[in-house]
């Protein structure tokens, strides 16, 4: 799969999620947080392309969604190690 069809599958799954996306200049790679009512996933606009799909795949993963296509849940897995941070590691 092409670096911008991730994008925009990773974009999609996000606004599927109730997100609020926004592309944002500044000294910061991304994340989401809450404002006021909205639920926000910020993404520094200067990223190189796979910043973006990287950060927005670790948003998805924090959030663990369930019910995530199968492409989808593929492509996050695949960018974002969770066994780094399982506890398992931690202990």
């Amino acid at each position: 799969m092409k670096k911008t069809a991730q994008l925009s599958l990773l974009e999609r799954t996000v606004k599927e999620l109730g997100f609020t996306l926004r592309y944002e200049k500044g000294n910061f790679l991304g994340g989401e947080c809450r404002l006021r009512e909205d639920n926000v996933v910020v993404v520094n606009k200067f990223l190189p392309l796979e910043g973006k799909i990287y950060t927005l795949a670790q948003v998805i993963s924090k959030i663990n969604p369930s019910g995530l296509s199968p492409e989808t849940a593929k492509l996050v897995d695949g960018l974002v190690d969770r066994s780094l941070f399982s506890r398992e590691n931690l202990e």
